[in-house]
């Protein structure tokens, strides 16, 4: 109860200040690298974000499975989604150069939006079936030499460590950009912000790298691609459930 309270002496006068201060900041820095660099080096800007933002909370992040990442394959990156601090979880410790599918209406988003644009994050046009396969023809450019896309099937947060029923839409993406499918399965960022205005605690997270699934395999049978793909998400975290 002590630690408690004190913790939110630190989380108001510290942590928040820092959260607002570094978002600024690596947004700016993310626009500026991307456009003086490259996209790459901008989208480094983001890992330190989410590395200063778990560091802050604090969140440690403990990793497994790299051995199934090969470093030259771009992938889709499916991940199940517990909490908004998948986001840090995944930017700041997965080890992989990725971009976000965003809708297309956040380009326009103070900070963040100019920011994505120019790290090369992929905005989605949803008015229409053709506007939206446009929107995946340009992302198909991007995603090359080791750059993936990172996808939360599930289309909402759980709060917990389940993992809702999937949206064919994602997998639908995935065929479309004919790249395998890397698992990644998250655990216990629910814990750690558990939704809400700041309702930020410490904790411990973990990723779970599983072995890629080649879509190749797959064409034509998006049901029987969304079930192994769920079951590879499913089979590490049903120990802590």
């Amino acid at each position: 109860m002590i630690l408690k309270f004190f913790y939110q002496i630190y989380k108001w006068l510290i942590f928040i200040p820092v959260f607002a201060v570094a978002s600024v900041v690596f947004s700016i820095g993310a626009a500026l690298f991307a456009v003086v660099v490259s996209p790459r080096a901008g989208s480094m800007s983001g890992v330190m974000w989410a590395k200063t933002v778990a560091l802050f909370t604090p969140m440690r992040v403990l990793v497994s499975g790299r051995e199934n990442i090969n470093k030259d394959q771009s992938y889709v990156i499916v991940a199940n989604h517990q909490s908004a601090y998948d986001i840090f979880a995944l930017y700041g410790f997965l080890g992989i150069d990725f971009r976000w599918i965003m809708k297309k209406e956040l380009r326009h988003a103070f900070g963040i939006g100019p920011a994505s644009a120019k790290v090369g994050h992929i905005f989605i046009d949803r008015s229409s079936p053709k506007a939206a396969l446009e929107s995946i023809k340009e992302a198909k450019e991007k995603l090359v030499n080791g750059t993936s896309v990172v996808i939360f099937p599930e289309g909402t947060r759980s709060g917990s460590n389940t993992i809702k029923r999937f949206k064919r839409g994602a997998f639908k993406i995935a065929e479309e950009l004919d790249l395998p499918i890397l698992p990644v399965t998250i655990v216990d960022t629910h814990r750690v912000y558990g939704g809400g205005k700041f309702n930020v605690k410490p904790g411990k997270a973990k990723l779970i790298i599983n072995k890629p699934i080649e879509t190749i395999h797959f064409k034509g049978d998006l049901n029987y691609l969304m079930d192994k793909t769920r079951e590879a998400l499913i089979e590490p975290i049903k120990e802590y459930n």
